[in-house]
């Protein structure tokens, strides 16, 4: 109910407006409000009929500015389009709930300026800690707000020193696990897929299929780079049809591509230009997104345990936020590998 006193602004009720409709004291509407085991339940009772008939709403912004500290955990994520990252989340929505806390979530879509507009609004508002999957892992500004107090857990990747928690997953080994599944099927010239000159967690996976490479006596030249300047879809498409586009002595046989979205966008070309998969063609992702299993050729993955990854994130800063003598971690998961029908002949 909104109120209005002669003369004037409308105004949304309050405790005091509460109060006087119950009959109670302002200590009682609230303790009702946060302590309502010490009110007998006639009385809570009498007190939330009040509330529902003036349909009062708790100032939950005031009551933080007492306490000095929200309710509210905040996530900014590299890329709100790849459903590997709302996975993330959703396992530290798992975390927050357990805990009675709200997830914030943000896109940085890749953007430093925009990362670092998020930060600062997420500081100003005194969230209870950030989550963070950065443009940069070793970016000051993280160091400077774990500094004056919030808690920030960097998630999908290890920054270079411990100033704060991270969890990330061994990308080295998931791009060696990857590219051997290839080699052992017969492959000797693979197409590696992906923006490795800008996103770090890329340029690990190439470095672990080079490192399969070397493991089978195969050298680098083995390894036909597309750089493409996303990990989307299209982006997958269009190295498709770079790829071929090669002349057949020197047209790789198989291609890893740095996540599922690139690899279904790859497929997708495959079908139009009528190249079979995997006899013409093997392809393997990585994170092993839902759409993986579901594609019109089900595909080869490196699987992350994504959800994993987001819940040992935010329990990790819950801790900071609790342990007076918490001590920062770097956790690290191991990916698998996930074989379908688009890498088996």
């Amino acid at each position: 109910m909104v109120l209005k006193e002669p003369g004037a602004e409308p105004r949304a009720a309050g405790i005091k407006d509460v109060a006087a409709a119950a009959g109670v004291s302002l200590g009682t509407v609230s303790n009702v409000l946060n302590r309502p085991d010490r009110v007998s339940p006639a009385t809570r009772a009498k007190v939330e009929a009040a509330m529902a008939e003036l349909r009062f709403v708790r100032n939950e912004s005031a009551r933080q500015l007492r306490a000095g500290r929200s309710r509210v955990l905040a996530y900014v994520m590299l890329d709100g389009s790849n459903p590997f990252f709302t996975d993330v989340a959703a396992g530290m929505e798992d975390a927050a709930e357990a805990s009675d806390l709200s997830l914030f979530l943000c896109n940085s879509a890749h953007r430093p300026a925009r990362e670092a507009a998020y930060l600062g609004r997420l500081e100003q508002q005194r969230v209870q800690g950030i989550l963070i999957t950065p443009v940069d892992p070793d970016l000051p500004l993280l160091g400077e707000i774990a500094r004056r107090g919030t808690p920030v857990v960097v998630v999908d990747r290890t920054p270079g020193d411990t100033t704060h928690c991270s969890v990330a997953v061994d990308d080295v080994h998931g791009g060696e696990i990857a590219v051997r599944h290839l080699i052992e099927q017969g492959h000797e010239r693979i197409a590696f897929i992906g923006n490795h000159t800008s996103v770090g967690q890329v340029r690990e996976r190439r470095l672990g299929a080079l490192r399969a490479l070397a493991a089978a006596g195969l050298g680098p030249d083995h390894l036909v780079d597309l750089t493409t300047t996303a990990l989307t879809v299209a982006d997958g498409r269009g190295a498709g049809e770079r790829l071929a586009g090669l002349p057949a002595p020197v047209r790789p046989t198989a291609a890893f591509c740095a996540n599922d979205l690139v690899a279904l966008g790859l497929l997708q070309t495959c079908a139009s230009l009528r190249m079979r998969v995997p006899d013409d063609l093997a392809i393997i992702g990585y994170d092993d997104i839902e759409f993986a299993a579901a594609a019109a050729v089900p595909l080869t993955s490196v699987r992350q345990p994504r959800r994993s990854l987001g819940r040992t994130a935010a329990e990790l800063l819950l801790a900071e936020t609790t342990e007076p003598d918490h001590e920062h971690r770097q956790v690290v998961f191991t990916p698998e590998l996930v074989v379908r029908a688009s890498t088996l002949r």
